[in-house]
């Protein structure tokens, strides 16, 4: 009768344990890879909503921001944050867009260990790692061609997915779309025959 009883009572707790656990949203990890096209939905016009979703595993964040691509003299600028919905609405993810980019940073963090982009729009160079720490799953992203810098910022990524490759696959999403022609380095002035004097 006494084992009874304590069978009755496990099964009891455990039966609780399993329905508050079944309370908490804990969803196995999407593994997907990013897409390789960029395709819509987009949030600020240019960045893929789907390749967001998977690398933050926020579903219908909340979005703020623009990019302005006439602006700085068509080198354009402009940020894309994106938030969790719940709880204190944390910044997961930023894009960013500035005219002033610098190849002594990518140099920089290659140094340091990151990992090199390949070349995605002709003329530029770039690269990724993830935080040494691990925090957060955090992992980063530049690219700069000319004065533009593009930038990846994944402040809260998923558990259990590559982030850095994540932040790269992303750069191959939305640097050809952002950095625009007017960041092409200029080209070395040719050497052209005088004209003969007769």
């Amino acid at each position: 009768m006494r084992r009874t009883r304590l069978a009755i009572v496990t099964t009891l707790i455990c039966g609780a344990g399993m329905l508050t656990g079944c309370q908490g949203e804990h969803r196995p990890v999407d593994r997907t890879p990013l897409p390789t096209v960029a395709a819509p939905p987009y949030i600020c016009e240019y960045v893929p909503l789907r390749a967001v979703e998977l690398m933050t595993g926020v579903r219908d964040p909340l979005v703020r921001g623009y990019f302005d691509l006439t602006s700085a003299g068509g080198l354009g600028d402009g940020v894309c944050a994106v938030y969790q919905r719940g709880g204190d609405r944390l910044k997961v993810l930023l894009v960013d867009l500035t005219p002033g980019g610098y190849p002594g940073q990518i140099k920089e963090d290659l140094d340091g260990g990151a990992s090199p982009l390949p070349e995605i729009v002709p003329g530029s160079i770039g690269s990724y790692f993830r935080r040494a720490s691990g925090e957060n799953n955090a992992a980063f992203a530049r690219l700069v061609r000319g004065k533009a810098e593009l930038s990846v910022q994944l402040e809260i990524g998923v558990e259990g997915r590559n982030n850095a490759a994540d932040v790269a696959a992303l750069m191959k999403l939305i640097a050809p779309k952002l950095i625009t022609p007017a960041s092409a380095p200029s080209a070395s002035p040719s050497t052209s025959p005088s004209p003969k004097k007769g």
